[in-house]
Parts: C-alpha cells; sequence; structure tokens
C-alpha cells in the first residue's frame, strides 16, 4: 500500500554523484547547506501503539550501538571541520538522542521533522514547510544538520530509502530549486 502524496514531494534536482570526499569539502565552504539524517540505529520499524512524544520509555529508542554510531558521525563533521550553524530534530527521542551524542551544538526540537509514519494527514504540510525551512536558508552561513526518519527523507527527496545513520546533503539553487549534493552513508 502507497500512502506517499506525490503532491507533497517538491522538485528536487539530483546535481551530480559526488563522492564523499566531495561532499564533506562542499559541507567545508559551509554557506547554505543542509544535512538531513534519519536517526542512529534504533532497532524495529515504527513506534508501539499508544507511544506517547513526551514519554521515552513508549518508544522505539536508539541500540548501544546505535549511541556509538550518533557519536562517530559527530566526530567525523568535528574531525572535518565543519562549521555546523543549527542543530535540528524531530521530537522523537531516538533523533533527539542522536543529535545530542553527535554534540554539534544546542539541538532544537523542530516539530516539522516529526514522523508522520503513524500519521500521513500532517505528510503534505510538513514536507511544504520543511522545504521551505531549506530554501529560506539558502544563505545561512554554516551547515544546518537535521535528524529525523526515514519516512520524511523519502518522501522529501522522492527516491532516496536511508538507512540509520544515512545523510543527504541539500542546498537551495539560486532558481529556487532543491538540489541533491549528495549522499553520506552512515559510518
Amino acid at each position: 500500500m502507497n500512502n506517499k502524496d506525490s503532491s507533497a514531494s517538491p522538485v528536487i534536482t539530483n546535481v551530480s554523484a559526488n563522492s564523499e570526499a566531495q561532499i564533506w569539502s562542499r559541507l567545508r565552504q559551509g554557506r547554505g547547506y543542509v544535512v538531513i539524517m534519519r536517526h542512529a540505529l534504533a532497532p524495529g520499524i515504527g513506534d508501539p501503539p499508544d507511544f506517547r512524544l513526551n514519554d521515552c520509555s513508549t518508544q522505539r529508542n536508539l541500540s548501544n550501538e546505535g549511541r556509538q554510531q550518533a557519536t562517530r558521525i559527530g566526530k567525523a563533521f568535528r574531525s572535518r571541520r565543519i562549521q555546523v550553524s543549527r542543530v535540528v530534530s524531530s521530537q522523537w527521542c531516538r533523533c533527539l538522542e542522536t543529535a545530542k551524542l553527535m554534540n554539534l551544538g544546542k539541538v532544537e526540537p523542530f516539530p516539522t521533522l516529526n514522523s508522520f509514519f503513524s500519521n500521513y494527514k500532517t505528510q503534505s504540510q510538513q514536507t511544504a514547510q520543511l522545504r521551505q525551512f531549506i530554501l529560506n536558508n539558502r544563505n545561512t552561513p554554516g551547515v544546518i544538520v537535521m535528524i529525523t526518519h526515514e519516512i520524511n527523507m523519502t518522501t522529501l527527496t522522492s527516491d532516496i530509502y536511508p538507512k540509520s545513520g544515512d545523510s543527504v546533503v541539500l542546498r537551495a539553487n539560486e532558481q529556487n530549486k532543491i538540489e541533491i549534493v549528495g549522499q553520506i552513508k552512515a559510518i
């Protein structure tokens, strides 16, 4: 069953198949880049029935391996001297914990990144808001790091299905289109 609302998908251009080394180099230039990442390893799919957003004990959470993965990813940013200007995260515990363990700056809960896996009613609105956020930050100095869920990333990009810890690097161009600069696989 495909619940994906194709009208929610923004126009995204895949600019090239940059190598990861080229992507990291572009991120060091640091103006207008957005790294949208799927949270680190959290075994399972979705969340238990009746989970509560404000109660981590009711949600699917990071495993020990996921915590280590998030820490490694943060170290990769720091060792490459990527200037992170902002870190925003879904309000789900596994995303917030991923962002905090990456240790790239103050983590801001950002409801636009919340999962719509169990409720597709907000998919179009959230995807439009996310696209607008990226466009609005076209000239922002530094890199914005966003931690979210597979469904949100796949809806935004139309065809990328990230594994836990995978990132997609995006940038808004002068024509107000969002470009996929490339992908960084989980470390």
